[in-house]
Parts: structure tokens; sequence; C-alpha cells
């Protein structure tokens, strides 16, 4: 039922521009329009990440949810987890539009939003109203365009929801704002983390729990930038690495009338790039530190395929655009059937299995 349901709204959906599409079906999850997803619970599934306990191991990535609108209805469609966001402390109306654009034929997107958000004190009365509403999300923080200090706008992230995050992602990697992938440099992410996480620090120490922080990063970095930042990530108390962002390149596009436009890339164009990644910094890394996955995730083999390369968990985003609400709950019983297939007791058996393979793609 919910399968042709999720056609239907699809479908219904492309009939408006992307952008109107977008404010529709938020405005179909809050008014629980869209049906939740009924799963049976697979303990091969479940993993702890950051000491988080993850029913499953898909996620909605940032960019969806900006303002902390759906969380809860995001989790009854399946999801293990989902992150709001980004938010930045001021509001913000981001960049000119038209501003997302449909790759229809290569089921990618682009966009050039620019953090367009309401701001911290939205999305902080929005997550205080839910507080006890249980599920795992995440915060993903990011700085105002024309900030004069962005270090301290990603300070003001961690303070502002220390209460109410299950988990921070620190975004540096949005191309759409201009200079910010420019804090993925080695000295320039040193002084961010030092800041970040000292401003963690004391929020744990005021909480008494934990905060995990993760750092989000571009897929577009040079061997040498992979480097560097798994050389700060090791070198601070940081609890793991989500890759990637969206991409800049248009390498193998088909559709080329949209291909032009500024911004990042995102879907299924994207997979390829951003899994290589993904393997080239778990073996930066090694086996300890926790990695999310996003990037062209459209199917359970491609959050299969992810984990084998290296992640731990897996996000999505872009491919719902064009397989609909159906898809996180598709993912999950499409991955206890391949568990089925491979014969093992937990999705952990398969992380790194082609890892090897992987990081040796050419970037």
């Amino acid at each position: 039922m919910i399968g042709r349901f999720s056609d239907l709204v699809r479908q219904s959906l492309f009939l408006f521009d992307p952008e109107t599409a977008h404010g529709m079906s938020i405005a179909a999850l809050k008014s629980g329009f869209v049906p939740a997803c009924s799963l049976k619970p697979d303990p091969r599934l479940a993993q702890t990440v950051a000491g988080l306990s993850f029913a499953n191991p898909l996620g909605m990535a940032a960019g969806y949810d900006k303002n902390a609108e759906v969380p809860d209805a995001l989790l009854r469609l399946g999801f293990g987890f989902t992150e709001v966001g980004t938010l930045t402390p001021r509001p913000q109306s981001g960049n000119p539009k038209p501003r997302i654009f449909r790759l229809t034929a290569d089921r990618g997107v682009i966009n050039r939003l620019g953090f367009n958000n309401e701001g911290h004190e939205a999305a902080h009365a929005r997550l205080s109203a839910r507080k006890n509403a249980g599920g795992i999300v995440g915060v993903n923080i990011g700085a105002n365009k024309d900030s004069d200090d962005r270090i301290a706008d990603y300070v003001a992230g961690i303070r502002r929801f220390a209460a109410l995050a299950s988990y921070f992602t620190v975004n540096i990697s949005s191309p759409n704002t201009p200079g910010l992938r420019d804090l993925q440099a080695r000295e320039n992410l040193k002084a961010l983390l030092d800041a970040v996480l000292a401003a963690r620090a004391l929020e744990v120490s005021r909480l008494g729990r934990p905060l995990p922080v993760f750092l989000k990063i571009a897929p577009d970095l040079p061997e040498e930038g992979l480097d560097d930042i798994a050389a700060e990530a090791l070198a601070h108390d940081l609890n793991g690495l989500i890759v990637s962002n969206t991409t800049l390149s248009r390498a193998g596009l088909t559709e080329t009338a949209q291909a032009g436009e500024a911004g990042g890339l995102s879907g299924v164009p994207l997979f390829r790039l951003s899994t290589a990644v993904l393997a080239k910094m778990r073996k930066r890394v090694g086996p300890a530190l926790p990695i999310i996955g996003v990037g062209g995730v459209a199917t359970a083999e491609d959050a299969l395929e992810k984990i084998r390369a290296g992640a731990d968990l897996v996000q999505l985003y872009s491919c719902m655009i064009y397989e609909g609400p159906s898809l996180p709950g598709r993912i999950v019983t499409g991955l206890s059937r391949l568990l089925d297939r491979e014969g093992v007791a937990s999705l952990r058996d398969l992380r790194d299995s082609r890892a090897d393979q992987w990081a040796d793609t050419k970037l």
C-alpha cells in the first residue's frame, strides 16, 4: 500500500518545480498525510556508533528537514535516525531562486540553496517541543554567509543545541557558501575543531552525557587534502566523519540541459565518487573511527556497498526525490534480505569487505 502511495506522491510532486515540491512534501509529512512504515525489527541491522544505539543504519541526511519541522515524521518512514539543518545562528534566505534543478535522466539533483534556514531560535523551539519524543535526531550546524567569525557560529550551534541534539554534524563542505570549504584546509580545520570540541567539552560537563560530533567533508578533495583531514580527525576527539557532501564535478552526466547550473550535484551520479572517498578515508583513519556514508544511495544494494566500502551508517536524501517516501522502508527490508543471502549474523561483519577495491579508485 505504501509503495503505491509513494509512487502517487512522487508523480504528483514532479508536476511542480523542485523547491515548491520540497515544501509540499514537508507539509504532507507535517499533516500526517504520508503513512508510517511498519518495520519488523532486525537485530542484525542494529548498530552502536559513537555511543548511540541505532535500530537500523539508514538515516535521512541534512538538507531535507532544514528547519527541524518533521524529524519524527521522518523516523516513522523507517529511518534509523535523521539529521536536521544545516542551521545557522541567524536566519538567512540563501541564494536567489531558481536554485534546485532535477536531472531526471541521471536521477540526480543540482542545488545552490546556500544554507537557507530560519536560524537557531526557530529550530530550537521545534526541537524543544519534541524533546521527549525519542529517536536519534542529529543537528547539522553551519555558519552564516556574512558572518564575521565563522568558527564562532559553529561554537554557537554547539551551545544552543547541546541539550537537544543526539549528535552534531559540523558542515564545512557545502559548495554554496563562498569560502566555506576553505575550513577543510588543515590549519583552518585545526582551529575549527579546537574551538568546537572545547565548546562540546563544556556542554558535556554541564549536561553529564556524551555529545558526539561528526565532521562532514566534500568529495572533491585531492589525496593530500584527505591526508590532512584524516590527520586532524585523529588528532582531535572527533567521533566520526560524514562522507560526503555534494560535488562540483559533472563527470558522466547524460542530461546536459541542466548540467551547467552552478551548485552541488547529488543523487545517483554522486555514488561512485562519494564511495571512493569514503573508502580512502577509511584506509586513512583506521577501523575505529565511525564513518557515515552519503551519496547516491537508491537501493539496499547501494547502502550495503557503502558499508562494504567502510561505512558504519548510511544516509540518503536526493534519491528519495525519485523513489518516494517508501524508499527508506524498502532499503531497510532489503538489507535484511541481503543479510539472509550473505549468511552473516550482523551487518558489521560486512563492513570494509570492499574497502581496498574502492580505495584504489582514482579521483
